[in-house]
């Protein structure tokens, strides 16, 4: 009978166990009860996890949405070097067709000079309108309220009848990208007489 001696040992070191872990404690064993003060001190231990659960998903979400909106910015806003650099050709494009348009004979429609400057204009209108496609949008102040948002004084002029504090001149054109700024525009602000500089 020694295995007999064996096997308690096992059984009992196994019901030790159990009674140091609590497991086969429950409200239906009347030997060990569970104390007021045991299921209290459980029941604030699980409000801990799961206020440390609700946090972590907080986090995880606000962690996806600014993930969200940073690429939705990279899809909008991916562009923007490219736009400034085809800005600057918008212009030399538009300074040309005035250029050719100046040159041009009005008296004579079917000039070389008056079909290269309806070519020019066909092909500003094409890149402007494109340019509207994608959310490029061209900024032409004149009469408009200055925002040092949208816009760079360059100079001041008399306001001859203009409220003082609008743009009086553009030397330059601004444009924004789906409402954000990408280049400013260069512009005159009208002052009273006095306070020209």
């Amino acid at each position: 009978p020694r295995w007999h001696l064996q096997e308690s040992l096992y059984l009992f070191s196994t019901a030790a166990q159990q009674r140091s872990t609590g497991d086969d404690c429950g409200p239906e064993d009347p030997q060990h009860p569970l104390g007021e003060p045991t299921l209290k001190h459980k029941a604030t231990k699980l409000e801990e996890q799961v206020r440390d659960l609700t946090k972590a998903v907080a986090d995880s979400e606000n962690v996806r949405r600014r993930t969200q909106k940073f690429v939705e910015d990279a899809k909008l806003f991916g562009i923007q070097s490219f736009c400034r650099d085809l800005v600057e050709v918008a212009d030399i494009l538009e300074k040309t067709t005035k250029n050719v348009e100046e040159e041009a004979e009005p008296s004579n429609p079917n000039s070389t000079l008056k079909k290269i400057c309806e070519g020019l204009s066909l092909i500003e209108a094409k890149l402007q309108s494109v340019f509207s496609k994608h959310g490029l949008q061209k900024m032409n102040p004149i009469g408009g309220k200055c925002d040092p948002y949208d816009h760079e004084i360059i100079c001041h002029v008399p306001s001859d009848g203009m409220q003082p504090g609008t743009v009086a001149l553009v030397t330059q054109v601004g444009y924004k990208l789906h409402g954000r700024t990408i280049r400013h525009a260069h512009v005159g602000v009208a002052v009273e007489s006095q306070e020209r500089l």
